[in-house]
């Protein structure tokens, strides 16, 4: 059972628009690297886990995962809300903006849209947990190029607290790799 609680894992407050800095945010919602992703390969995952220790730890960060699409869908928001038409169009959103208007939609920064292709779902718990860890590698690369990118630190903030949620995760799935080995998996 899932619990909402009505505010994100990190407050996000990011008071400037930046299209640009919005447009490339938003691969980590709809991106091969990005959180829905994640969220969705975690979740499909923990059903064949060896025992209850790695469908928790899986169904844990897959949960965790829809709440970091809400910060970064949250962030995305903010950072275009108060943008006009040509604005969009000059930042390079105008056919976002034809197909979704200000929406959030789930696309990576080129605006090619999410696809369960993005994830791997195996059925062998080390196979899976090694492309889990690898996901982890990647989005934390994603989010470091998103830091290296963002000037204000209303937007850096929330993705500093994101890049080392991955980092977490990593090690999380790092240790069950491990003990799942050492069990003969």
């Amino acid at each position: 059972m899932f619990k909402y609680v009505k505010h994100t894992n990190y407050p996000i407050n990011i008071r400037k628009k930046d299209l640009r800095m919005a447009k490339y945010i938003l691969t980590q919602f709809g991106g091969a690297n990005g959180e829905l992703a994640a969220a969705m390969r975690y979740f499909s995952q923990k059903f064949t886990m060896p025992d209850e220790k790695g469908k928790a730890l899986l169904n844990d960060i897959a949960t965790e995962e829809l709440g970091h699409c809400e910060m970064i869908a949250t962030m995305v928001h903010q950072l275009t809300k108060d943008a006009s038409l040509k604005e969009l169009e000059e930042a390079g959103l105008g056919s976002y903006y034809a197909d979704h208007n200000k929406g959030i939609y789930p696309v990576d920064a080129s605006g090619v849209p999410f696809t369960a292709t993005y994830f791997a779902v195996t059925a062998d718990p080390i196979a899976d947990l090694m492309e889990d860890m690898a996901a982890e590698q990647k989005a934390r690369a994603v989010y470091e190029n998103l830091i290296d990118l963002a000037k204000d630190e209303d937007v850096l903030a929330p993705l500093l607290f994101l890049r080392q949620r991955e980092v977490v995760h990593f090690n999380r799935f790092k240790e069950l790799y491990e003990y799942y080995k050492k069990l003969g998996y």
